[in-house]
């Protein structure tokens, strides 16, 4: 089987294996859909007492509320997915195996999480985008061309949040116990992608760094090409901005496998 046909398997294997959990699917949504109601009731408080803050209008903060609720999953803003069951393969020595696998170790497991972050988006994203769009008058597109644009931009975000965690995962090359950097990982997560506020309410110098880390390209940056407030070159820019963290994570955790897997050594043994 040739690599593009070998990692389009996986990528489908991690869509079904996702699938068959239905009620961890069913929790989700429902979270999901009750957290972005307390989230917009929430912003509805904020804009009522500054109704331009971060540069939006009611409506498109309500829409940004919403967006992040049906990404959430595909993102992985709150941690999960492969980490933890990579981070189990290195400290068990299984991690030895998939090195034998004829298949490149990084690539092998972002195929299985495009698989599952395309179930997340369809299975746990769209129900929660529903119930907003119901309940509330949210700024959202009618023409196809802007929800064309944010697919791409969602692919790109959910490379970028793979790479990242990828990341995370090799720690456990070194490190006996990787909840730690798990938790800081899923904090700067929710804290720096515009999660729990838009990227655009920081003021100053520490707003402009926040847009400009990694993070910002996994919620910021797809609910803003959504919204419209990105255009022609300014548009081309920020998808730009995504694939070259995309580009610098993915080869930073290529380089990263090379230095872990010169010797790998079973935790304990």
């Amino acid at each position: 089987m040739r690599p593009s046909g070998l990692y389009g398997a996986v990528a489908v294997s991690g869509f079904r294996r996702y699938a068959t959990y239905r009620l961890a699917t069913f929790a989700g949504v429902f979270t999901n859909t009750v957290f972005g109601f307390i989230l917009a009731y929430t912003f509805v408080a904020l804009w009522t007492e500054r109704p331009q803050l971060g540069g939006y209008d009611r409506a498109e903060a309500l829409a940004f509320v919403w967006i992040g609720q049906a990404m959430i999953g595909a993102v992985s803003l709150l941690g999960g997915g492969f980490q933890e069951e990579l981070q189990e393969r290195i400290r068990s020595g299984d991690v030895a195996i998939d090195l034998y696998r004829p298949a490149d170790l990084q690539m092998w497991w972002l195929a299985s999480d495009v698989g599952r972050a395309a179930f997340q988006l369809v299975g746990r994203g769209v129900v929660p985008m529903a119930a907003g769009a119901l309940a509330f008058d949210l700024a959202l597109p009618v023409s196809p061309l802007p929800w064309l644009l944010f697919l791409v931009a969602v692919v790109l975000g959910v490379v970028v949040s793979f790479a990242i965690r990828y990341l995370v995962a090799l720690a456990a090359f070194w490190m006996l116990d990787g909840s730690g950097v798990n938790t800081l990982s899923t904090l700067l997560s929710i804290f720096f992608s515009g999660m729990l506020l838009p990227l655009t309410v920081f003021p100053g110098a520490f707003g402009a760094v926040a847009r400009w880390l990694p993070w910002s390209a996994m919620l910021q940056v797809p609910a803003d090409v959504l919204l419209g407030r990105h255009e022609g070159v300014g548009l081309l820019g920020t998808l730009g901005f995504q694939a070259a963290w995309a580009v610098a994570l993915l080869l930073a955790g290529r380089g990263l496998t090379a230095l872990a897997t010169r010797k790998v050594v079973v935790q304990g043994g």
